[in-house]
């Protein structure tokens, strides 16, 4: 099956001692771009319900992974989103590879 593609995310993956990672996935547009960002946000959470249903929710309490969404206009009419997916390697790495997110 072939990535899917995001055109408007812009990805850092992050590594605590402990191994747990820390995804963020954000995004800054004009108003006419906001929904195709909230889209691949969507595009993002789906993918990961429907792989790991049952492992939602904080890792000290035995999740896999746990998510943030923070929407919000800045000066300007620019809409910033920021996904941020606090995850177990099982999880990120195959995220990464279904959307073919290259980090740097």
């Amino acid at each position: 099956m072939s990535p899917q593609v995001l055109h408007y995310l812009s990805f850092d993956l992050g590594e605590d001692a402990f191994g747990v990672l820390t995804l963020e996935a954000v995004a800054s547009t004009e108003s006419r771009q906001h929904a195709a960002v909230l889209q691949e946000v969507q595009q993002l959470l789906d993918w990961a319900w429907r792989h790991h249903p049952d492992t939602h929710g904080p890792l000290d309490e035995g999740g896999a992974w746990h998510h943030d969404l923070q929407v919000c206009v800045e000066e300007g009419g620019w809409h910033a989103v920021t996904l941020t997916l606090v995850a177990r390697r099982e999880v990120v790495d195959p995220l990464l590879a279904a959307f073919a997110i290259g980090l740097d």
